[in-house]
C-alpha cells in the first residue's frame, strides 16, 4: 500500500505544479504606465457628435484605434494649439504605430466652431486629428461624463470671447476603454512610452 500511496502523492504534486504553471502563463503582466492610470475609474468612449467632414459619428466608429480625446476650441489663444502641436510631435515620434491612433478634438464652442472650421483647424496640426462638434447639450453631457468642465467668459464685443476649459488629455485603448490621463505639460517621452504600450495591447476582451 505504501508504494501506491507514494505514487498518488507524486501524481497529485505533478498535477498541482502543472496547474500553477498554466495559471502563471495566463496572467498578463500589468503595463508599467508613466501617465496617470484611470482604468476602471472613467467610462468607456461613448458619444454622438458630428465630425469635421459633417458626418454623424459615435464612439463606436473609432473602435480598433487608440484615441486621445481633448476638449478645446479653435479660438483658443494658447493651450489648445500648444497641446495639438505636442500631440503631433508625439505621434511623429511614435512612428508606424501612430497609424493606430486618432486625436479627437471636441469643441467646447459650438457657436463658432462649425465642421468646416474644425476641419481646417485640426488638419493644420495633424492629419490623424478629428474635429468633433455638437449641440451645447451634447458637448456638456460628454464633458460631464469625463469629469471635464468649461465656461464661456463674457463677450468682449463683436462676438469675441474666451472659453475656460479643462486641459486633460484622455487616452482610450482600441476597445474604447479609458486607460490613461495626461496634462498638456506631460513629457513627450512619457506619452510616447505609454502609446507604444497601448498600441501593442491590441483589442481587449
Amino acid at each position: 500500500m505504501k508504494p501506491l500511496f507514494s505514487r498518488r502523492v507524486l501524481w497529485a504534486l505533478l498535477i498541482l505544479i502543472a496547474l500553477v504553471g498554466v495559471s502563471a502563463c495566463q496572467r498578463q503582466p500589468q503595463p508599467e504606465w508613466r501617465l496617470t492610470d484611470v482604468s476602471g475609474h472613467l467610462p468607456d468612449l461613448d458619444f454622438r457628435l458630428t465630425d469635421d467632414n459633417g458626418k454623424a459619428v459615435t464612439g463606436a466608429d473609432f473602435k480598433g484605434k487608440v484615441t486621445l480625446m481633448y476638449f478645446g476650441y479653435t479660438h483658443c489663444p494658447d493651450v489648445c494649439p500648444l497641446t495639438l502641436t505636442q500631440l503631433h510631435v508625439v505621434l511623429d515620434r511614435l512612428g508606424p504605430p501612430a497609424d493606430k491612433v486618432r486625436i479627437l478634438f471636441v469643441s467646447v464652442d459650438p457657436k463658432r466652431d462649425t465642421p468646416e472650421i474644425m476641419h481646417a483647424y485640426v488638419n493644420a496640426f495633424d492629419k490623424r486629428a478629428v474635429g468633433l462638434v455638437g449641440s451645447d447639450a451634447d458637448v456638456e453631457a460628454l464633458a460631464k461624463r469625463y469629469r471635464s468642465a468649461f465656461t464661456r467668459e463674457p463677450d468682449r464685443g463683436n462676438g469675441a470671447y474666451d472659453v475656460s476649459h479643462s486641459s486633460a488629455i484622455y487616452f482610450f485603448d482600441a476597445e474604447g476603454k479609458a486607460r490613461l490621463l495626461a496634462t498638456p505639460s506631460a513629457s513627450q517621452d512619457d506619452m510616447v512610452h505609454d502609446l507604444h504600450l497601448l498600441t501593442s495591447l491590441g483589442a481587449q476582451p
